[in-house]
């Protein structure tokens, strides 16, 4: 009989330590009045962003005897703006997203994300609150930040805002990219891979850090700069190695955030993937007014990877996808 592999691949010792960060966690936002919600993991939506795979099922129950198509959530992201557009206030959310296709040292299928919302605050101001969540929960350095276009300017000697695709292609020759270049033919996937491949490793070892402003073509759900329209007011969070989060400026304009979502469908016909139908509610929601707000993803499994020291996110939950 082949073994089978029965038991956690986490240790027991690291579930109680996961416990007590989780613990902290929800003092850290009971001192702040921020509350907790709960949103469906199962959606009637999925999610256009071309670089999101979901999980599909469908119900069968009253009423759908042919069956009614539901997604696994990726974020309760959309769930979340609907709440804050009812007059929810601040509220967070310690909850399950699945992405497919995502499986590796610092990836499951299954992770644990933690999202908040501050009707209020700004993208800076949100930054000095993970700033604090960080410090309390790994008792780190205060985070440097630094913009996307400074980053790329000190690291790589380009300006990521004004540089010509065939000016882009020939740099990432020079680090040894040119076959991926060749195939491009628009500016975004070539910074995206120049930032991951050659900047990333460089930032936050030490101490946390931020980057912020990332262009306007990658906005995704974030407000554009007023000041500078060529930035969004989007930021990511890097720390020994890994992006720890994600966080926008939220975009509030329901004609805006769908004329994205036809974009990203258009983007997904040209790189022969499915189209996905637009959240009709999410877009009822913003056009009912959602509150001038910034909210942040956070991945819980690796906050607890760093807080105890480990390397693989199957170390730091109770069951990865191997043994699920």
């Amino acid at each position: 009989m082949n073994e089978v592999k029965w038991a956690p691949s986490a240790q027991i010792e690291t579930l109680k330590q996961r416990a007590a960060v989780l613990a902290s966690i929800r003092s850290f936002f009971a001192e702040r009045d921020v509350y907790e919600v709960e949103t469906p993991s199962l959606s009637q939506a999925s999610v256009t962003d071309v670089h999101l795979a979901t999980f599909s099922t469908q119900f069968v129950g009253p009423s759908y005897a042919q069956g009614l198509p539901l997604y696994l959530q990726t974020s309760p992201e959309f769930a979340m703006k609907r709440l804050l557009a009812a007059g929810s206030g601040a509220i967070y959310q310690i909850s399950k997203a699945f992405r497919n296709e995502e499986s590796g040292r610092h990836h499951n299928p299954e992770f644990t994300m933690l999202e908040w919302y501050r009707p209020g605050f700004d993208e800076h101001l949100l930054m000095d609150e993970i700033d604090a969540l960080m410090q309390c929960i790994l008792s780190c350095d205060k985070a440097q930040r630094i913009s996307y276009q400074a980053a790329f300017q000190q690291y790589l000697s380009i300006d990521p805002l004004t540089i010509e695709l065939e000016s882009l292609k020939a740099v990432c020759a020079e680090y040894g990219y040119k076959d991926i270049a060749d195939e491009e033919t628009t500016i975004d996937p070539l910074l995206q891979l120049l930032f991951c491949m050659e900047i990333e490793p460089q930032i936050g070892q030490d101490i946390p850090c931020f980057v912020y402003h990332f262009p306007a073509s990658q906005a995704a759900l974030a407000k554009l700069n007023e000041q500078d329209k060529r930035v969004a007011g989007r930021f990511e969070l890097y720390y020994k190695g890994m992006e720890l989060a994600n966080g926008f400026n939220e975009l509030t304009d329901a004609e805006e955030q769908s004329k994205r979502f036809d974009e990203d469908n258009l983007q997904r016909q040209q790189m022969n993937l499915p189209t996905v139908d637009k959240d009709m509610r999410f877009l009822a929601a913003l056009d009912q007014g959602l509150p001038n707000c910034a909210g942040v993803a956070l991945g819980i499994d690796r906050l607890v990877m760093l807080a105890t020291d480990k390397r693989e996110i199957k170390e730091v939950i109770a069951f990865d996808i191997e043994r699920a």
